[in-house]
């Protein structure tokens, strides 16, 4: 059998394991569509919708509105997350690297052992790595600086009944009450928090692990923290963001394009084009990087701070 049609009938037989799963999915939605409904109609929960609209009071220090550093790091963020996502599966699914990079151990960064060569795509997915927790770090001192944290960190136990309950109007395709530019609704801020103070600390730190720069020679450390740890939790972690990002577009788009889109890169509350014309740019930009991350181009910028190899 040619090769070609090998590849073929393997490539058939790979989307054939994942095709059930669409009507899987679907069919989970209109269930859970459907229970939620279901439940929202019993008098009792309708008591606990009504003492837990979905939203949880912010103290009265709160700062009101997205400032525009906010518009600007939420970009970075994405561009920074969505190349991340796509180095890492890279790195996950090669079977045989395009080509190889090891650092050039002179300039401003010199260690005493010698560099680790590692493949193209690790050292994209390790150089992005640092340029998001980077843009991180500034994210969150700027949070704190300014307030913003009120926004995002719980700080009123109230916020997990309202949470729950704006789950459940979510489920039941009952919209809560969208309010993003004053407060966003429970649910959300739980999920924010999440996303920012666990799971970007999670995948740092097991990413950190599984770096070549992780001192091999740390007995203790290595025993109390064992590789296999962090791999079991780096995949799911990723799994998370795409699922985060998934949502958080969905819902974007569903509850008030126009607005949410101002809210997210026009730090404005008008119902206007503005924020749209940004996003749309902004897609633009990470459609390019997405395809531009190819070792054609990536091969000259790793020669900048190391040797290119086959």
């Amino acid at each position: 059998m040619p090769t070609a049609v090998k590849n073929s009938s393997s490539t058939k037989s790979k989307w054939s394991r994942f095709i059930w799963i669409v009507p899987a999915v679907v069919s989970v939605l209109l269930v859970v569509v459907l229970l939620a409904k279901w439940l929202t109609g019993l008098s009792g929960v309708q008591s606990f919708l009504t003492d837990y609209p979905g939203q949880s009071r912010l103290p009265d220090s709160a700062p009101v509105g997205f400032p525009a550093w906010l518009a600007w790091q939420h970009f970075l963020n994405v561009f920074f997350i969505v190349l991340i996502i796509r180095s890492g599966w890279q790195v996950r699914t090669a079977k045989r690297p395009p080509a190889h990079w090891i650092r050039n151990n002179k300039g401003l960064i010199r260690t005493r052992n010698a560099p680790v060569k590692m493949s193209l795509d690790l050292w994209f997915h390790l150089s992005l790595d640092a340029l998001w927790v980077l843009n991180g770090l500034i994210f969150v001192i700027v949070l704190f600086a300014t307030g913003q944290w009120m926004r995002i960190i719980p700080t009123r136990w109230d916020v997990f009944p309202n949470a729950v309950s704006a789950a459940l109007q979510y489920a039941s395709l009952s919209w809560p009450i969208e309010d993003g530019w004053v407060n966003y609704n429970a649910l959300q801020l739980l999920t924010y928090f999440v996303t920012v103070f666990i799971a970007a600390p999670l995948a740092i730190i097991t990413g950190l692990r599984m770096s070549s720069g992780w001192p091999k020679k740390a007995e203790k450390l290595n025993k109390a923290y064992r590789i296999e740890a962090a791999r079991s939790l780096h995949f799911p972690v990723m799994l998370y963001f795409v699922l985060f990002i998934i949502v958080h577009v969905t819902l974007v788009l569903a509850t008030g394009a126009l607005r949410n889109l101002n809210h997210m890169y026009g730090s404005s509350d008008d119902i206007n084009w503005v924020g749209f014309g940004i996003f749309a740019a902004s897609l633009l930009v990470i459609v390019a990087a997405w395809f531009l991350a190819r070792p054609l181009f990536l091969r000259p910028v790793a020669a900048l701070s190391g040797t290119v190899s086959k």
